[in-house]
């Protein structure tokens, strides 16, 4: 065998790399979300092993961006969606109907896996496949857009077969803010509304006004809107708060269904880290800044080593907030310890490395 050969025999047979029939495959199913949409391509990527998963956002305000979700995360995307369930009383083990897959996303499948959810997608994306899928599959549960269910409850009512939707059904409104005229819409198959608030970059936030998470901050903004934080980092959307409760339950009060958007975001600092050198401190920011298109800035006084991570956050008008961990700052935590986790895996194999 000529020494060509040779080689061609190791690289095939004792080679560690894999081949791309080897690579391991995190498809549309094994995300969760394989159901189909009007807006979107199925695209192949290679993935970095540090994510999760990838998805997008919606791009209601700007081109669609991709957002990178990392494992350490999924902890708290699951204590969301159980916290959700048990606001809702949605029982364990419900059959979902998901209007459109990549809401998914925002709750994780972990998450849904975690509650045992059975979930459901249309046959298309369209309407006359949702009051199909509804009459049908007859789900306990069922998630999307308000004013695309309002409308779709108007066309069963026109077509006859309102009837044969089930009774009792959980509405879920979710991925733009509440058409009220659902709330009515729904009596007429007894269902019941809830508003659910989220963005792909930080899963749900809040449910009918009450937040799913103990990190959530809100900062005044103007009157009696105030903008919302997730672990120290702005979500982008400013509510309206009122003691007078939300529409769909008295006892919450983020009116999720009265949002608006600023062109300006507050600034996040950070003054206190747990990380032990400004290289991770660094190296978190413009992660935060590729994963959630958030820009963290470095105080320049930076404490190192801290027991508790500390942010100050600071509007145009240059008032200030401070953010203290560790509760309040449970996600920037969390990607810290992400970070701290990739920094931790060196890459010593020339391929990473790119030696000629």
């Amino acid at each position: 065998m000529d020494k060509v050969s040779e080689l061609r025999t190791f690289v095939e047979e004792f080679g560690t790399a894999p081949t791309l029939e080897e690579m391991e495959r995190r498809s549309l199913k094994a995300k969760g979300i394989d159901g189909p949409t009007g807006a979107h391509v199925i695209e192949e990527i290679h993935t970095p092993f540090n994510f999760a998963y990838i998805t997008t956002t919606t791009g209601t305000m700007a081109f669609q961006n991709l957002v990178g979700v990392t494992h350490n995360e999924i902890g708290g995307r699951i204590e969301a969606a159980r916290e959700m369930f048990s606001l809702a009383g949605i029982q364990k083990g419900c059959r979902m109907l998901i209007s459109y897959p990549p809401l998914v996303s925002v709750f994780s499948k972990a998450a849904l896996n975690d509650l045992e959810v059975k979930t459901e997608f249309l046959y298309r994306s369209e309407r006359d496949a949702f009051i199909l899928a509804m009459c049908e599959k007859q789900p306990q549960v069922v998630a999307g857009e308000s004013s695309f269910m309002k409308k779709a409850i108007e066309d069963a009512r026109g077509m006859g077969v309102l009837g044969n939707f089930p009774r009792g059904c959980v509405f879920l409104a979710a991925g733009t803010p509440l058409d009220m005229d659902l709330l009515e819409a729904v009596k007429a198959v007894e269902g019941k509304v809830h508003d659910l608030y989220g963005c792909q970059e930080f899963g749900f936030l809040a449910l009918d006004g009450v937040p799913l998470r103990k990190d959530l901050t809100l900062i005044p903004r103007e009157e009696e809107y105030q903008d919302l934080f997730v672990g120290g980092l702005s979500t982008g959307d400013c509510f309206a708060i009122s003691e007078k409760g939300h529409v769909c339950n008295p006892e919450g009060k983020i009116l999720t269904y009265s949002r608006k958007r600023h062109n300006t975001e507050c600034e996040t600092i950070l003054k206190k880290t747990t990380a032990n050198g400004l290289p991770t401190a660094r190296c978190l920011a413009r992660t935060i800044l590729r994963l959630k298109a958030k820009f963290i800035s470095l105080d320049k006084d930076l404490e190192f080593g801290a027991e508790a991570t500390q942010l100050l956050i600071r509007n145009q008008s240059g008032e200030e907030w401070v953010v203290e961990g560790p509760v309040k700052t449970q996600l920037f935590d969390e990607l810290m310890q992400a970070q701290i986790d990739y920094q931790s895996r060196g890459k010593a194999d020339p391929v990473w490395l790119k030696e000629r």
